[in-house]
């Protein structure tokens, strides 16, 4: 199965420093196979025969953590659920400003959400939807500029 790990805080500031191609070394020693990772970002691809997205995260977790000095939060999901939420995406307007469309994905659903609030955050032209496990919202386009390297 197909999976993508998302770091959280990883090589920012000059905190928790971890060369990806060190990541790519010691995702291997866990099973895992034909492991790309994204510029610094500490966010992953590979292959692997867990099924258990939670079992997954506290390996890589773990497996950094015993080789480095802090384990990083790790949200893990399977690329099936990336495309379908990419494919399902209910903002088409975006496809042109493709980098004025974002994606959350979350753990688990909300409780509750206060709809409310999540309105008086928005800035005029900007829309959102959250759906079963993901969030989605179109942002104006000097918001969001992520900057990408080669790597």
């Amino acid at each position: 199965m197909k999976w993508i790990a998302l770091l959280r805080g990883i090589n920012v500031g000059g905190n928790n420093i971890l060369p990806m191609a060190e990541l790519r070394e010691l995702l291997p020693g866990l099973g895992y196979e034909n492991v790309k990772t994204y510029i610094q970002s500490g966010n992953c691809l590979f292959d692997c025969k867990e099924t258990d997205a939670n079992i997954i995260s506290d390996q890589i977790s773990g497996a950094i953590g015993a080789r480095f000095e802090f384990r990083p939060q790790i949200m893990t999901v399977t690329a099936d659920r990336i495309e379908k939420a990419l494919l399902n995406n209910p903002f088409p307007q975006a496809v042109d400003n493709p980098k004025s469309l974002y994606m959350f994905f979350m753990t688990e659903a909300p409780e509750n959400v206060d709809e409310e609030l999540l309105g008086s955050i928005q800035k005029d032209g900007e829309d959102s939807l959250i759906l079963i496990m993901s969030f989605i919202s179109t942002l104006r386009a000097e918001y969001g500029n992520p900057k990408s390297e080669g790597g």
